[in-house]
């Protein structure tokens, strides 16, 4: 099984029609999270996934984000080798949401 890549305007257009469409799972650092964020992500570092993951719903339809899509792409093959279905890997990270979709958003 693959993981899907989702593009920020696609995602954006998805969660204005429907805010629960996806679960939003952040996995950078704290600080990286406090400098810029997606609203209603869950931040979950890319080192405790392994720990964590049980958290997560293996029927819940998740993107996975970081800065610029590499973390979130090992940690969305991490994720589907566990067993989940839905997994897609923000294309470009956060870095690309701010240029694509949200202008006001800090950079890093």
């Amino acid at each position: 099984m693959t993981v899907q890549q989702i593009s920020p305007i696609y995602l954006q257009h998805q969660l204005l029609e429907n805010p629960e469409a996806f679960f939003l799972l952040d996995v950078r650092e704290p600080f990286e999270y406090q400098i810029a964020s997606l609203q209603n992500s869950v931040l979950i570092p890319m080192n405790q996934i392994p720990a964590r993951f049980q958290e997560l719903d293996k029927n819940q339809p998740i993107v996975v984000i970081c800065h610029h899509g590499m973390r979130s792409e090992q940690v969305a093959y991490y994720l589907v080798q566990q067993g989940f279905k839905q997994i897609f890997n923000l294309t470009g990270g956060i870095h690309a949401w701010a240029h694509a979709c949200d202008e006001e958003m800090a950079l890093y």
